[in-house]
């Protein structure tokens, strides 16, 4: 069974008619995100650019001893690092030149005052180094302010694609509203809407068709290129938010904008606040933690998996030799698991159990209190060391140490169906262990409990949160647990 008979299949859906992109690649099917998305791309290494040159532009006003190639690094990598922390390589805004530019200078100026505090720059004069400071920031602004007018007549050329989601009459203004407004770098190509009754109606102003399903949506999305979705009021409706974690799946930015005139004394200052066309925007970041942290992931899922692998090899061994010689060959149990975007992939476990058939093997809930099996093997199910094999897994970057767990094709396709937030489980890697787990969900438990939390640990996710989750997952793993 492949991934795909996991999910209902769009084709019993109508053609949705959506409008062909423009310039050179209209009438091209185009994957997701492709082809409208090239001069984002092209931004981001543009910016590290410009941010790195305009460091090595303040280094030269330095006395010639000074210029030592770890100062010049040091700078370099602190001020990228400040940026990207302070999201100013978000490429899915353009500020104006004179917008970005406190932050981009007291970015500049955290950078040389630590870099002069702990380095031989500071028996230079105040004067010297001030100096170097206001070059470095000229450079910065400067080169900054460029790419953006290159980006911002780049998106004047060919505006980026974008579908529009909320309440029908709602996102029938705003798009007509861009619509009128092409120098805003942003075209509307379709109208997502959450009104039950505007089942097979069309927008007669602009063209737009109305998109009424997840699947009308997505492909919308994938002819389209689109890589901007516009959110028109609150996303608390369900069918909008399923909408809206499944095109940010798909790597959309994600923008609320308010339609109405303002509620003034109701509201303050929002972050990442700004306008489109005249219509208050605020980013919304369903997964964004993630996305700035998918590395840290990764490398805290490559350093403990690789150790864990090396320090765990004597107790496999004894396992496997002791399966070996109780139940004969075959003491390693391969299973196809759906992962990450619903792509299968085989899991590793030591074998406690035979099924008796492929048949059984796929669609049998839990074998945890089998007669059948040996006490070793109860022994080894119940401290989980049978699981200790998918540390190769996570090794290679099939699994997660922390995740929702992965689960067989056939239950995919039924919990599907019958549990609305269950497919929303696969935005990320799937884990050895996770926020359900460690509530005692394992085994025979609601899949509904899971499902809330294993979405409440993707929200709310964050580095810090999964170690906390590895800590109390140690404390737990000689529990009598099922699997």
């Amino acid at each position: 069974m492949t991934a795909e008979s996991t999910v209902a299949s769009p084709a019993a859906h109508q053609p949705v008619l959506v409008l062909a992109p423009r310039g050179p690649a209209t009438g091209r099917r185009q994957g997701p995100g492709r082809g409208t998305r090239r001069p984002r791309h092209v931004t981001r290494p543009a910016l590290w650019l410009v941010d790195g040159g305009a460091a090595l532009l303040g280094t030269l006003v330095l006395p010639a001893p000074h210029r030592h190639p770890l100062v010049v690094v040091l700078l370099v990598a602190g001020v990228i690092g400040l940026n990207r922390r302070a999201r100013l390589y978000d490429i899915s805004v353009v500020p104006g030149a004179l917008d970005e530019l406190p932050a981009v200078c007291g970015r500049i100026a955290v950078a040389w005052a630590v870099l002069a505090a702990l380095s031989p720059l500071r028996s230079l004069p105040l004067t010297v180094l001030v100096g170097a400071f206001a070059v470095h920031c000229a450079g910065a602004c400067a080169g900054r302010a460029t790419v953006h007018v290159l980006r911002r007549r780049a998106l004047r050329r060919r505006p980026s694609p974008a579908l529009v989601v909320g309440p029908l009459a709602a996102t029938r203004r705003v798009s007509a509203a861009l619509l009128r407004r092409p120098d805003c770098g942003v075209r509307p190509v379709g109208l997502v809407a959450d009104d039950p009754e505007v089942l097979g109606e069309a927008d007669d102003e602009s063209g737009l068709p109305v998109l009424t399903t997840v699947h009308e949506a997505r492909r919308a999305l994938i002819q389209n290129g689109v890589d901007t979705v516009l959110v028109v009021g609150a996303a608390t409706r369900v069918e909008k938010a399923a909408v809206l974690r499944g095109l940010a799946a798909h790597g959309c930015a994600l923008w609320q904008l308010d339609a109405d005139p303002p509620s003034y004394g109701m509201g303050g200052h929002r972050r990442d606040a700004g306008h489109l066309a005249g219509f208050s925007r605020t980013m919304l970041r369903p997964h964004g933690a993630l996305r700035f942290g998918g590395a840290g992931k990764r490398l805290l899922d490559l350093t403990l998996s690789g150790s864990l692998l090396v320090l765990a090899a004597p107790v496999l061994l004894v396992c496997a030799l002791v399966l070996r010689v109780m139940d004969g060959p075959g003491v390693v149990f391969r299973q196809e698991r759906i992962g990450k975007h619903g792509r299968p992939f085989t899991m590793l476990k030591l074998r406690t159990h035979r099924p008796a058939s492929a048949h059984e093997a796929a669609t049998r809930w839990s074998v945890a209190n089998d007669q059948d099996m040996s006490r070793f093997c109860h022994f080894l199910r119940r401290t989980s060391l049978d699981e200790l094999l998918q540390l190769w897994n996570v090794f290679r970057g099939d699994m997660s140490l922390v995740g929702p767990r992965p689960e067989r094709p056939f239950f995919v396709a039924e919990f599907s169906q019958s549990h609305p937030g269950y497919p929303a489980r696969h935005r990320m890697l799937t884990g050895i262990t996770g926020l359900a787990q460690i509530n005692g969900l394992r085994g025979d438990t609601s899949i509904e409990d899971r499902c809330r939390y294993d979405n409440a640990y993707i929200d709310n996710w964050s580095l810090w949160q999964d170690i906390c989750i590895l800590l109390r997952t140690a404390a737990q793993f000689v529990r009598p647990t099922g699997s």
